[in-house]
Parts: structure tokens; C-alpha cells; sequence
């Protein structure tokens, strides 16, 4: 009897517990509005509204010079000198390479002193034509000395053509023994030396010029986005920005090229290897940091979306079957409740989710406290005191 004691104490000093804690709930939970007296979890809210967004997205590509002319022999002789600097930069017109003029000096004056024999012999011909036209008006000679001298005239006349043709010819081969340079741009290194012996029709290169401002950038877009891109612009979710889409390079440390460039073209084929098409785009490259055949990254705008709808990445989480969800404030019965909503969400504009369905202007979504809320549980929200973050810019679904 005296060992039951304590047991006895403890027993009633347990009732005493469970009924002050009763009391209290009692007092208390109605008040602050949770269960078992526990205040009702606060969340701060994002209230869904649409906003336009430019659409972009990154494209690989190389760099390509956007003229290259081939320096190439049009006489054959000896290279007697070269006049530029290799890799500088040179102007259309200008002397790059000296083959020996002599031989076609030569052929030109054999040229100009048979084009003045031939006038020589048109002025005689002529000057007899004349006069025995004056004297078959007589019947002093026949018709048939008339005709042979206008006819032997007319054959002069056609010698003095091709003499002139001749000197023409020479004149122009003659030019052509001074190398210029065709287009305006940055020659790379001589392809031969003094002394080297060229000839005219052979495949004989003597310097490449690029020009390097501004620059081709060739891109590959997967022939499926292209046609997404094409119905978007149909049916009006995207708005185009202007007759050309507006380009951006980004080089391997994640920096922006300083100058924008533009669309020019899209390839009218899909590449049946790679099931891509070819875009073309030119770039300012005035200090020439760009060089032809570098390997880069171009961001492309697609144009304007103006209804969008974009939630912070941090609130998307995926469930077991790998669908985007976030929690939401629903209007419960007993109040405002936590819910959950599947979306779609395939694509980033910055730090936050394009979000093509599943939201709809209005929602509140559930932006913090998410560790503390259960599906169905009350929840106080809050207006959060800066909204989403919304970046105009969307990198490609492949980049993520």
C-alpha cells in the first residue's frame, strides 16, 4: 500500500496537467485560429498578373569572315616584289605584288605601232574609195575598181578594230602585272616570294584577304523550334520586334559581346544529318575582337510575349512523376487553405519560370514558408514586399 503511493501522485498530477492545458486551449485556440492553439502559419504571396516579355534564345554558331577575295596571278612572269605587311590591314586598290612588267610593256608597243600602221592603211584606202567614186560616176574606171577599192577600205577599217582590240588587250596585261588588292579588309600571310614564277589560268594563290567588319555569324536552330517560332508568330502569342530578330554574342566566360547584330537570313533547307537549319546574322566587329571561325553562342529574340506569366524558379519544386507544382493560396470553407497546382513550365526568363499553363491572372502563389504548409492546411498570406524578379530575356530550354 505504501509502494502505491507515488504512483498514485504521479496519476493525479498528470490529470491536473491535461486539464490546465485543456483550459488553456480553450482560451486560446479560437483566438489565434489554429489547430490545437497553434497560430495559423503566415506565407508571403505572389499575386499572378500578366506582363510582356521578350523571348530569346541561345543558338551555337561560328564566326565567318563576311567577304574573302583570293589573291590569285591573271599574266604569268616573275614575282619581282611584294608590297604589303603580312596581317595588316589593307585598302581595295592597293599594291600588293609586282610581277615583271617588261614582256607586256613589250607586246603593248608591238600593239600601238601595228594599230598605227593599220590607220595608215585605212587613210590610203579611204582617200582611193573616194576617188574612184568620183570617176565611175564617169564611167572613167569600171564598177567593178570602184567596188574593190571600197571594199579593200572597209577591210582596213576592220584591221584599225582589231589593232585597237590588240592594244587594249596588252594594256590590260600590262595593268594586271600590278597585284591590288579587291576588296578592303586584313590580308594574311604571302603565299609566295620574290623571284617565284607564276602563271596565268594556274591555281596559284598568292594571299587571302578577309574582311573582318563586320562578321557572319552562322547558327543552328533545330528545325522543330523553328516551326514553334513560325506558328507562335501566326496565331499572335508572340509578337514580332521589328523586320530583322536582333542578336547578342556571348563568349565562354558568360560575357556579352559589346555590339548587336541582326538576323539576315534563314536557310530555306533542313540539313538531314543534323535536322537543323542555317541561320545567318551579321555583327558590328569594329576593333576586330572577333575573328572568322570561332566557336560561339548567340542570343536570338524571338520577339514579344505580352501576356506572360512568370514565377521565381526558387517556388517550383517537381513532384514523384517530375511535374513542375507550387503551392497556392485557395479560398477554403474555413478560409484561406495552402493548394497545390501543376504547371507548365518549360523555359527560364532569367531567375524566373515561363509559365504556359496551369496559372491564371489572380492566383496567389506561395512564395516562402513552403517547409512549415501542408496541402489543405490554413495559411495567413501576406503580400510579399518586392514581387518576382523578371528578367526580358529567356535563355533556351537546352542552356538549363
Amino acid at each position: 500500500m505504501t509502494k502505491s503511493k507515488p504512483f498514485a501522485a504521479l496519476a493525479l498530477s498528470t490529470v491536473a496537467l491535461s486539464l490546465a492545458l485543456a483550459g488553456c486551449g480553450k482560451n486560446g485556440g479560437g483566438a489565434q485560429g489554429g489547430p490545437g492553439g497553434w497560430p495559423t502559419p503566415e506565407a508571403n504571396i505572389l499575386t499572378i498578373e500578366t506582363q510582356p516579355v521578350t523571348l530569346s534564345r541561345e543558338l551555337p554558331g561560328r564566326t565567318s569572315a563576311y567577304r574573302i577575295a583570293e589573291v590569285r596571278a591573271r599574266i604569268t612572269g616573275i614575282v619581282l616584289k611584294r608590297h604589303f605587311t603580312e596581317g595588316a590591314d589593307v585598302n581595295a586598290g592597293q599594291l600588293l605584288f609586282e610581277i615583271d612588267p617588261e614582256p607586256y610593256q613589250a607586246t603593248l608597243d608591238s600593239a600601238r605601232a601595228n594599230l598605227a600602221r593599220a590607220e595608215a592603211s585605212l587613210l590610203s584606202a579611204q582617200a582611193q574609195a573616194r576617188r574612184y567614186e568620183d570617176l565611175v560616176g564617169t564611167d572613167a574606171i569600171s564598177r567593178q575598181a570602184y567596188d574593190n577599192a571600197d571594199a579593200d577600205a572597209k577591210a582596213r577599217a576592220a584591221e584599225v578594230a582589231a589593232a585597237k582590240a590588240a592594244v587594249r588587250t596588252a594594256e590590260i596585261n600590262l595593268g594586271y602585272t600590278r597585284v591590288v588588292a579587291p576588296i578592303t579588309g586584313r590580308i594574311g600571310r604571302a603565299e609566295v616570294t620574290e623571284g617565284a614564277y607564276v602563271q596565268q589560268g594556274q591555281a596559284t594563290l598568292l594571299a587571302t584577304i578577309q574582311q573582318l567588319n563586320p562578321l557572319y555569324v552562322d547558327l543552328s536552330q533545330p528545325a522543330e523550334d523553328a516551326l514553334q517560332l513560325k506558328a507562335a508568330v501566326a496565331n499572335g502569342s508572340l509578337q514580332k520586334n521589328g523586320a530583322s530578330a536582333a542578336l547578342t554574342i556571348l563568349f565562354n566566360n558568360g560575357e556579352s559581346y559589346a555590339e548587336r547584330g541582326a538576323l539576315e537570313f534563314s536557310d530555306v533547307t533542313v540539313n538531314p544529318t543534323t535536322g537543323t537549319v542555317t541561320l545567318r546574322g551579321t555583327v558590328p566587329n569594329p576593333a576586330l575582337d572577333l575573328l572568322p571561325g570561332m566557336f560561339v553562342r548567340a542570343r536570338v529574340e524571338e520577339g514579344t510575349k505580352p501576356d506572360a506569366i512568370l514565377v521565381p524558379q526558387s517556388v517550383v519544386t517537381r513532384d514523384q512523376r517530375g511535374q513542375a507544382t507550387v503551392l497556392v493560396v485557395e479560398s477554403g470553407e474555413r478560409g484561406d487553405v495552402v493548394g497545390v497546382r501543376v504547371i507548365e513550365a518549360t523555359r527560364t526568363v532569367g531567375s524566373d519560370w515561363l509559365v504556359t499553363g496551369g496559372l491564371a491572372p489572380g492566383d496567389r502563389v506561395i512564395l516562402d514558408n513552403r517547409q512549415k504548409l501542408r496541402p489543405g492546411a490554413p495559411v495567413k498570406p501576406l503580400l510579399a514586399t518586392a514581387p518576382a524578379s523578371t528578367a526580358p530575356v529567356a535563355a533556351p530550354e537546352s542552356a538549363r
